[in-house]
This record gives C-alpha cells, structure tokens and sequence, in this order.
C-alpha cells in the first residue's frame, strides 16, 4: 500500500502529430491560470498562438532539436523557443525553454521571464541531479508555496554543451496528481536531440555467481548506511533456484537482534500482486471471469458515480484505471472505525476525478475491493475478513509455502519481526510506533502482508514459472497469471499499470515490478522475466523508498553490464533528501508556538476525519485524533496564515491550516484531491 500520496512521485520524475485527426481548437489564456506572479502588476504576457489538442501521445521536436513526447488530451502552445503544454484542466501547465546561458540559475531566470514575465516567488532550493539521459548537467529548483494556494512550482535546469534546455511545472496540485502519468511521460521523454538511450535488449544476462552476488548485497549494505536503514531483506533468483536470501542490519535501532531470512516486515502494496493471484486462480475456477461486471459478483459494489460503477469490471478493481484517485485520509484518520464492509460503503461516496480508462489514478480503497470481492464468490457466508483471510490461505500462501504470511499484525508482533523506524522532525532516523500500520487492515487486499525475504521468494518464483510451483504442479493457469501484466493504462514513457503489477521496459528488456509502503516499511521485488532472474528487498525504514529504485538499476547494471549509475543515484537521493528536510525544519517552531496555539479551540470535528482534541504537555501542543496522537510544530506562510504540522515520526508533515468559516474557528487539512474541514465546537 503506498500511503503517501503520488506528489512525490510525481517531483521525483525531474530527478530524474495529432494522429491525423483535426486539432480541437482550445482557448488560449494569456497568462497561466495557476498564478505564481508577485502581488505587484507584471508585464502583460506576449500573445501566444492558439493551442493545439492533442489526440494522442505525439512526439515533437524542439526548435533546438530536443525531443519529447507530448500526452494525449492535452494542449501544446510552441512560440520560438518557449513550448506549453497544458493539461486537459485550466490550471496545469509544463513549459518547455531552451537557450544559450552561462549557468543554470541564469537559464531558469530565462525560461521564467518568457513563460511568465515579472515571476517573483521566493526560490525554496536548488539540489544538483547526476548528469543522466544526454544531459551534461541538471539541477533542480523548487519554489516556496503557501498550503492555501494548493500550487507546484518547480523547475529543472538541463545542460548540453553550452546550451540549456529549462523544464517547467507550474500547476494546481489536484490537477497535477491526476495527470502524474502525463507529467512523467514528458520529464522521462525529454532528451537532447541525437541522444542514443541506454538498451540491454538483445544482450545474454551474466549469471549470479559469487562475485556478482557480492556485488548487490555490497551495494545494498552500502546504501543502507548512507539512507540510514536500520534491516532489510534481501534475495536473489536465477533459473528457478533463490542463490541468495538472508537478512542484513537489525530489526531495531539500539538493540542486537539481527534481520534474518525469516524476519518478518510489512510489504504493503505488495500485497496487491498477491490479491490478484488470488482473483486469477478464482478465475481459472469458473468462479469469476475477468471481464464480469463487480455488480454481478458483489452486488452490493457501488461508487459514488453510477456510470464508473457500471464499467467496472473484475479486471478493473486493480488497475489505477478507473478514475478514481487516492483517498487514503478518511481511512488513515478513522482506521478504529473502519470494517471490510464500512470499507466497501466508503466506495459509495467516491467520485471519479478523471474519465474511465484515461489516466493512472492510485485507489487503496479500490484496490482492497478486489480482495473482498473474491472472498466474497469463496466464502459468500462469512464476514469478508474473516473470508478473505482464509481464502488467502488455503488459495495462495499454503500452496506456495507461505506459512508464516499473515495479516495479522498481534501476530507478527509476538514473533521474529522488524520494527518501523522513521525520520523525526530534525532528519534522525528512530524506531517508531506500530499504531497507523493498524490502519491497513480494515483495507487488507491492498497493502496488509507481513512476510519473510524467505517466503515472499515463494511468490516471486511463482511469478518467475509463469504458474508453476517448485514440485512442477501448477497453481495457476499462464494465461491468466499473465493477464495481471497486461497493461491496463500507461504511467510515463516505459511503464504501465496492469492488476497489482507494473511493467517497465525504459531498459529495453521487461521488469515486472511493484513496490510497497506503509509506516516505517518500505519494499520491492522485481523480475526479469526473459533472463529469469528475480530480486527482493524489503527495508524497516521510510527513508528505505530512497533505496527502491537504485537496487533494481544495480541489478541491471550486474547482470547486463549497465552503466555505473545505480550508487550515484542513490547518493544523489539521500542528498537531496536531506537538503529538503533541512530547508523544512527551518521553517518550523518545535514545540508549536504558544501564542498560536493558544488561539485554537480545545476540540474540532471534521464529518470525514472525526474528532480532534487540542492538548498540552508542558511546552508542548499534541493533537489527539484518536486513532493517534502527534505533538506538533508550527509555521507561518508566505501569505500570512499559520499551519500546525504533525511531527510524529512516519506521519511527519502533515499540514493543518488554521481558517475561519461561518465564523468558527477551523483546521483545513488537504491531499492532492480533497480537502476536510475540522470546525471547532
């Protein structure tokens, strides 16, 4: 389960023709509708020529030769050497600038005054980006917001020889969630003209012996250190056989109990995967049939938006295809509330944000879904936990030899286990509270297994068989293991989302992949499906995620004699990271400042989010939510207002705005998407 929403994701892709059809004329504004200008009147933009629609992914080719692959849906604006796309909403936009310029800084200042004349927001920071994709040079600039404006402001500096080529994200953070897979697609497209990528297709895959062993479990402890990552889990596959499995670090910070293959850790969304295997077996039953109607096999399955009801189909319940997007709060802040069945009526109450089928939109709550509809058709008679647990048992984890796989978390707990560790609010990494990983188990199917580096092999060889077990019995039919990895809708340029799965093919040979996490866990096994070879590694810290990608470059590099890029990049994270958690902390009053705490009323309400209860500890202010309690610090913004932000270890950031509304005092708390009013009283 990934419990963060997909605004990292999305800044993390700078760090690294109209198909024949009649262009839809759309209107051009004269300035971006997402405002980022100062107070004072800027000079009037200069008169862009009307924008061009887009039916379909188009590759274009910049006036000095760049090229890039423009969304579909959206619109493209090119005037000398400024070109603006602009999403399908008013209020997202990307610019693309190019020209000759002595330094980055000099570059960007360029790219602003021909996209928005008289741009003057404070600059946050500016982090250095390893030299990748035929750039000699990137470095990434982000801008101070006030969390009221709900904007994004960013930009990356490329330099090829002397002449720079200037990336800009200027746009609404609702808009800017739902078109992650259109942003991704032009940041991963955008490459210096004549620049031959990076491909291993058509090269033998070199064998895991010792040496190249040696090589990944090096780079693994290495990285470790570096990200601060307390354990992980991790292992390696090649032609059907694990040449590797065992533990590395300890299971907690301070104490000398060491991870071993068979220390347990939480592989949130990679629970989905297994869900899937679950619903593909079901399937070659008789029991479900991928393209059914969910009404006919749970007729209760209802959303908020009666015509997306209508097109869900079983295939559908994992894809991130649906239009639905992530709506983790109400279930994260209720958690003690919520049921498998309350669970299933949340969906009721969710809208659509983007049409069926048209974007990569990431539902948690979708997903689970998936899970109580098949345990539903296996045990129509039992609550759908209890059903679900079962059929997970006898259906996937027995079979496989996944004995000690489990959902619950008591259980795990008494047992050989890592610990979650997470950043506090000054970067140190700490071992943290299990309590918001209970969140998680009302919503099981998508992100609720604990399992050992050990026994998530079995599922990995699974995959790796296409089916078959160990014994050469087969567990489930090719066709329908493989129709997990069919793509359902694209997520950049080389990825796409299919049930549960991703499939990535930017190194010119296919990884089928997912990644997962929860509080204090993060985790990702990875297949080379051609060259059958497998890799799994699961970690005990958030800061674990820095890890995720680099580990499946390094294996790349290992097995296809890659460029050297996986420890850079890696080096590249932790820096930046850190430097963004500094720039943060700079900001905050720890403890929160008493003045504006005292302001607050003692208890808010929120329909959605329940109750929250303003205390005292001496200096400092905790905000009781029920399931959980953070103290907090505070921040005054740009534009005048006040936040509160909660700096309990693993929920470290999230903002609550102080406001007023029908003259009661509220705390505006937001995601990507939403926003939830507690109102005093």
């Amino acid at each position: 389960m990934r419990t963060r929403a997909p605004r990292a994701l999305i800044l993390a892709s700078l760090l690294v023709s109209a198909c024949g059809a009649t262009p839809e004329p759309v209107a051009a504004p004269s300035t971006p509708a997402t405002s980022t200008a100062a107070a004072s009147e800027p000079p009037p933009a200069p008169a862009r020529p009307a924008p061009e629609r887009l039916a379909a992914d188009t590759p274009r080719t910049t006036g000095a030769g760049a090229t890039f692959t423009a969304p579909g849906g959206w619109a493209i604006t090119t005037q000398a050497a400024l070109v603006v796309l602009d999403t399908p909403e008013p209020d997202g936009h990307l610019a693309i600038f190019e020209a000759p310029a002595g330094t980055a800084d000099a570059a960007v200042a360029a790219a602003w005054a021909a996209y928005q004349p008289g741009f003057k927001r404070p600059l946050k920071l500016a982090t250095p980006r390893p030299a990748r994709k035929g750039w000699d040079e990137r470095r990434v600039y982000d801008y101070e917001t006030s969390p009221n404006e709900r904007v994004v402001v960013r930009a990356l500096a490329m330099r090829r020889g002397e002449a720079w080529t200037v990336l800009i994200i200027d746009s609404a953070e609702p808009t800017l969630e739902k078109r992650t897979a259109g942003l991704q697609l032009v940041a991963d497209s955008l490459r210096p003209g004549g620049y031959v990528r990076e491909t291993f297709a058509g090269k033998k895959a070199h064998p895991l012996d010792k040496e190249r062993i040696a090589q990944l479990t090096g780079f693994v402890e290495a990285a470790m250190k570096d990200a601060g990552v307390p354990g992980a889990g991790l292992a390696l596959i090649e032609g059907g056989k694990v040449v590797f499995e065992g533990g590395l670090g300890v299971r907690e910070l301070g104490k000398k109990a060491r991870v071993d293959k068979d220390t347990q850790f939480a592989v949130a969304s990679n629970t989905k995967g297994m869900t899937t295997l679950l619903l593909a077996r079901l399937v070659d039953q008789g029991k479900l049939a991928w393209d059914e109607p969910v009404t006919r096999a749970y007729p209760g399955f209802k959303l908020g938006d009666a015509d997306t009801t209508s097109k869900v189909l079983v295939q559908h319940l994992v894809c991130a295809c649906t239009g639905l997007p992530r709506q983790d709060m109400e279930w994260i802040f209720e958690y003690g509330k919520m049921t498998p069945k309350s669970g299933m009526d949340l969906l009721g109450t969710m809208q659509p944000t983007s049409k069926f089928g048209e974007t990569f939109q990431y539902s948690n709550v979708l997903a689970a879904a998936g899970g109580w509809v098949a345990a539903h058709v296996v045990h129509p008679d039992k609550e759908l936990g209890a059903a679900y647990d079962e059929a997970m048992r006898k259906l996937v984890f027995e079979p496989l030899g996944m004995k000690n796989t489990t959902m619950d978390i008591a259980r795990v707990e008494r047992g050989n286990h890592a610990r979650p560790h997470a950043e506090d609010v000054d970067g140190k990494t700490v071992p943290a509270a299990m309590a918001l990983n209970h969140a998680v188990v009302p919503f099981r199917p998508a992100g609720g297994a604990w399992t050992s580096v050990h026994e998530l092999t079995r599922y990995v060889q699974l995959e790796l068989s296409r089916g078959v077990l160990p014994d050469g019995k087969r567990l489930v039919s090719e066709e329908n293991l493989l129709a997990r990895r069919a793509p359902h809708v694209t997520i950049g340029e080389d990825t796409t989302y299919g049930m549960g799965l991703e499939v990535d093919k930017g190194w010119g040979v296919p990884m089928v992949h997912h990644g997962g996490s929860l509080f204090g866990y993060k985790s990702d096994w990875l297949i080379f499906p051609d060259q059958g070879v497998g890799a799994i590694l699961i970690t005990n810290a958030d800061t674990g995620g820095m890890l995720l990608r680099p580990f499946a470059r390094r294996v790349a590099e290992v097995l296809f004699d890659g460029r050297a890029e996986a420890a850079e990049d890696l080096a590249s994270r932790v820096k930046a990271h850190a430097a963004h958690v500094a720039k943060e902390r700079e900001r905050l009053v720890v403890p929160a400042d008493a003045t504006a705490a005292g302001k607050l009323a003692a208890h808010y309400r929120s329909p959605e989010l329940g109750e929250l209860t303003v205390k005292k500890d001496g200096a400092a202010t905790l905000f009781d939510f029920g399931e959980f309690t953070s103290p907090m610090a505070s921040r005054k913004n740009d534009d005048g207002t006040i936040s509160f932000v909660t700096i309990l270890p693993t929920l470290l950031g999230e903002e609550l705005v102080v406001g007023e509304r029908g003259g009661k005092r509220v705390l505006l708390v937001r995601d990507a998407q939403h926003e939830y009013v507690f109102t005093e009283g």
